[in-house]
């Protein structure tokens, strides 16, 4: 199993999967890579090189001790960082996740726009312009911490598939990761929408009803940027009706031109 060293204690866990362009799928808050697993065999056909990692605090990678080692800042440089392990210093890939991920592959575009040749929005928001809605969303997630503090794994039972089905070693990253990295500082994401200049498809699940309304808004904000609703899925698509999520994101990289994705079929 491939470790990534980062910090003196924390090492970062990924795995490739196939040949050809870079792709680096991010998964949610409190979930793992495993939740990509049916992404894999079709993304791999389409002619990608598919990146599946664990964030900090998730999966099978560190879950640190202190807060100051989980934040968004943390997250774009793990993931520039496992690109450049994979591809080369500087190499360009297209970067996709789903909910928290969706959310830092969105923060990885605007540090390092020139490494993005595309862009998978999957179930997930841009944060917030108003303070007033930022602090009530860092309420909730601050409130998620110390549930996770108080009860360790057993919440995740009651989650959407992504988390319920996921294996962590304790809640201890989980709730770190909630209070340093789900939090969120300034209203950067959602202000740079307009300046996104590759092409990005938002994908949310028809019954995601928490996430709708930032899908119509992201589609809308993001130039040229398509969207597309999973029917009978909800806040993991992916998982919840990977047939059409798959032949939606193999459609997308087809008209793209990248790699087998013109020629490949589900």
């Amino acid at each position: 199993m491939p470790f990534l060293q980062r910090e003196l204690l924390v090492r970062i866990y990924y795995e490739v999967h196939g040949s050809g362009k870079l792709l680096i799928l991010t998964h949610g808050y409190s979930s793992a890579s495993g939740m990509w697993r049916g992404q894999i065999e079709p993304l791999t056909k389409a002619g990608y090189k598919v990146i599946l990692w664990d964030m900090r605090g998730h999966g099978r990678s560190e879950y640190p001790e202190g807060l100051s080692a989980y934040s968004e800042k943390h997250t774009v440089a793990d993931m520039a960082a496992i690109l450049d392990r994979v591809g080369g210093a500087g190499c360009s890939a297209v970067v996709g996740g789903l909910s928290l991920g969706g959310y830092m592959s969105q923060a990885f575009y605007r540090d390092h726009p020139q490494r993005v040749e595309a862009l998978l929005i999957i179930d997930t928001g841009p944060g917030f312009k108003s303070d007033k809605a930022r602090d009530e969303w860092n309420k909730y997630a601050n409130k998620t911490g110390d549930r996770f503090d108080k009860d360790g794994l057993a919440p995740l039972q009651e989650m959407s598939p992504e988390r319920a089905q996921v294996k962590h070693r304790n809640a201890h990253g989980l709730a770190m990761a909630a209070r340093g990295m789900l939090t969120q500082r300034d209203p950067s994401i959602i202000n740079n929408l307009p300046n996104i200049k590759v092409p990005a498809i938002v994908v949310v699940g028809a019954d995601d009803t928490d996430f709708l309304t930032a899908s119509d808004y992201m589609q809308k904000k993001i130039p040229g940027c398509e969207k597309v609703v999973i029917p009978k899925a909800g806040h993991a698509a992916n998982m919840d009706n990977p047939e059409a999520f798959n032949a939606a994101i193999v459609d997308f990289f087809g008209r793209l031109g990248h790699g087998k994705g013109a020629k490949a079929r589900l």
